[in-house]
C-alpha cells in the first residue's frame, strides 16, 4: 500500500477552533510539512500572535512563545538574537502585524533581522468580529465599515510587501494565495526558501498568504476560495515581490 497523506509530525492531534473554510488551518499544514521536510522541528521556535491563530502554540508540536499584540518580530528578534542557532519565526494575521504591529515589522526588516515572518492576509479582523483591517478592499463590507470601505476616509488597502520592498534589510518577500492546489503548493516552496534564506544567515524575510475568512466576508467556503482568484489577487499581486537574498 502507497502512503499519499501523513499527518505531519510537526502538528499535534487536536480539533480544529478555526472556522469552516479559514485558512490558518491550511497554512499550519504546510509550514510543518516543510519543517518536517528540513528536519528542524528539534531546532525551530514559533511566535503566536493576538488574532485567529492566538492558539496556535495548540497546534503545532514544537516550542511556540506567545506574544503581545502586534510585537512577535521583537520577541521573534530577542530569541534569535539569544539563540541565534536556532530557526525563528513569526505567525501573524493583518490586524496583528499591518496595524497595531506596524512599528515592529518595519524595523525588523529595515534591521535585516535573520527570522522569518509568516503573514496571513484575510483582510478582516477576525478574532474581535470582522471590523476593518488595513488591508481591507475599497468597497468591502466589514462591522466598521457596513456601507464598504471608502477610500477617502480610510485610504487604500496597505500592501505589505509592497511596502517592506522599499526597505534595503529585507531580503525576500513572497506573496502568494491559499487558493487552489497550485497556489498552495507555491507558497509552500516560498515558506522553505525563508526558512533556508535564515538558516543561511542571510537575513530577513516573509512570506504573505491571502487567505479566505468566510465567516467575515460573508460567502460559502469554496466561494471565498473563488473570490481570492476573482478579486484579492488583482488587488495583492501575487508571486515573489522582492528577492536579494543571495546577494
Amino acid at each position: 500500500m502507497k502512503w499519499i497523506y501523513k499527518k505531519p509530525e510537526a502538528l499535534q492531534d487536536n480539533v480544529t477552533h478555526y472556522c469552516p473554510g479559514c485558512g490558518h488551518g491550511i497554512a499550519h499544514r504546510i509550514i510543518a510539512e516543510v519543517i518536517d521536510e528540513l528536519g528542524i522541528r528539534e531546532q525551530v521556535i514559533g511566535i503566536a500572535p493576538v488574532g485567529c491563530a492566538v492558539l496556535a502554540y495548540n497546534y503545532f508540536n514544537f516550542d511556540v512563545a506567545e506574544a503581545a499584540h502586534g510585537r512577535a518580530p521583537a520577541v521573534a528578534t530577542g530569541i534569535k538574537r539569544a539563540l541565534p542557532g536556532k530557526t525563528v519565526f513569526s505567525y501573524q494575521g493583518d490586524g496583528d502585524l499591518a496595524a497595531i504591529g506596524t512599528a515592529e515589522i518595519i524595523h525588523a526588516a529595515n534591521r535585516a533581522e535573520n527570522i522569518s515572518v509568516f503573514f496571513v492576509n484575510n483582510t478582516v479582523y477576525g478574532m474581535t468580529g470582522g471590523q476593518m483591517a488595513p488591508t481591507t478592499l475599497e468597497g468591502q463590507k466589514t462591522l466598521t465599515t457596513p456601507a464598504g470601505r471608502e477610500k477617502s476616509t480610510t485610504g487604500s488597502p496597505i500592501k505589505v510587501c509592497e511596502l517592506l520592498s522599499m526597505l534595503e534589510g529585507a531580503k525576500y518577500l513572497y506573496r502568494g494565495a491559499l487558493s487552489t492546489p497550485a497556489n498552495i503548493l507555491k507558497v509552500k516552496k516560498a515558506i522553505k526558501d525563508s526558512f533556508l534564506i535564515q538558516m543561511e544567515n542571510r537575513g530577513f524575510s516573509l512570506v504573505e498568504m491571502v487567505s479566505p475568512c468566510p465567516t467575515y466576508w460573508g460567502l460559502k467556503p469554496p466561494e471565498a476560495l473563488r473570490h481570492i482568484d476573482d478579486s484579492l489577487s488583482k488587488v495583492f499581486a501575487l508571486g515573489e515581490i522582492k528577492n536579494t537574498a543571495g546577494k
